[in-house]
């Protein structure tokens, strides 16, 4: 589907082209995991305290260089679109995880359970759990670019969503786990928050302020200087998930088709909920749009290292969130269309609801 879809301005190739790079991600690491599976397992091994280290050492690259994009100080500007920051808000922290428990037990423990393995079954539900409990961070900036979106009402939201983020994503992961009969590693997800969110959210900024001092043109050069890095470090997380779940999914090659399904749902449903309640609000579309681009959209790179440190490589855990990058581009892409193509219909009822108001 992303192969279709135009050059879009702003977005790498990488970025246009993800969910091809995660289906050849897919192919290169079940061959290799079943034609060399040794150093995958010495791999899997190399832990301490239940953290996988070259899974972490990964994450990391994958991780600073997006936190480095974030301004905190545009926390002191989110009064200025009160409500579209207020709705996503809402969306990202008390619909988005809930709505993806739901779905998980609908479709995974019910509708599909004899489709899938039944000792991964909770493990899947894990995942989308996981994947619906982060919202996006870097991805969010290309696709306000693609709609139109205000960059100030962006960074604003980005930067309150990673503040709650350090707060509110174990007590929520651990809430929907424990409602959905999974043992909670309470441990283990603390120290997942602590390395995967709260380290990299220290070293980003104190990273990003050393570079401001010499200038906005230094943080740029280094930011373009990471992208390469960070790419290659995502694929080769991918790969080596893949090379762990091949065994699975060469018995059951239907899983993914059908771990995607509430994945679409949640996209589409939470990404209508945002447009629907910014249109109620009389918000302009430039914030609307971001508005439900960001309550969609995911920050599965933390999602996958955190499946990963939870429940390990051969997990369901693990290949459900994977699920999430795979399908993550083109159904943005697709809501990125419905926002633009929508927007005459959105501005004459928000025009509306402001004129009412005044």
């Amino acid at each position: 589907m992303a192969t279709d879809t135009p050059a879009a301005p702003g977005m790498s190739v990488f970025e246009r082209y993800l969910s091809v790079w995660v289906a050849l991600c897919i192919v290169a690491g079940i061959a290799l995991g079943q034609l060399i599976p040794g150093p995958f397992r010495a791999i899997g091994r190399w832990e301490i305290a239940q953290v996988n280290l070259p899974v972490a050492a990964l994450v990391w690259i994958m991780i600073v260089p997006m936190l480095l994009k974030v301004d905190f100080a545009a926390l002191g500007r989110t009064h200025r679109h009160w409500r579209g920051i207020g709705v996503t808000v809402f969306v990202n922290w008390a619909i988005k995880p809930f709505s993806m428990a739901l779905l998980a037990w609908l479709f995974i423990r019910h509708l599909f359970a004899a489709w899938l393995p039944p000792e991964q079954i909770d493990g899947y539900v894990a995942g989308l759990i996981l994947l619906a409990a982060a919202p996006c961070t870097a991805m969010v900036f290309v696709w306000s670019r693609l709609s139109g979106g205000d960059p100030g009402y962006t960074l604003s939201q980005v930067a309150l969503n990673d503040t709650i983020m350090v707060f509110a994503f174990a007590p929520i992961v651990g809430l929907l786990l424990g409602v959905s009969s999974i043992a909670v590693p309470w441990g283990t997800l603390a120290l997942s928050v602590a390395l995967y969110i709260l380290v990299p959210v220290v070293v980003a900024q104190l990273w990003r302020r050393a570079l401001l001092r010499r200038g906005p043109a230094a943080l740029d050069r280094t930011l373009s200087r990471l992208g390469p890095w960070s790419t290659a470090a995502l694929l080769l997380t991918l790969v080596l998930l893949f090379a762990f779940q091949g065994e699975a999914i060469l018995r059951q090659p239907l899983v993914i088709v059908l771990l995607a399904v509430p994945i679409l749902i949640q996209v589409v449903v939470n990404a209508g909920a945002a447009y629907a309640l910014n249109r109620r609000l009389g918000e302009p579309h430039a914030v609307a749009g971001p508005s439900a681009l960001i309550g969609a959209s995911n920050f599965f790179e933390l999602a996958v290292a955190t499946a990963i440190g939870l429940f390990g490589f051969e997990s369901g855990a693990a290949l459900a969130t994977v699920v999430g990058v795979l399908v993550e581009v083109p159904l943005m892409l697709l809501v990125v269309h419905v926002v633009n193509r929508s927007r005459p219909w959105y501005e004459r009822g928000a025009g509306r609801r402001r004129a009412a108001s005044a």
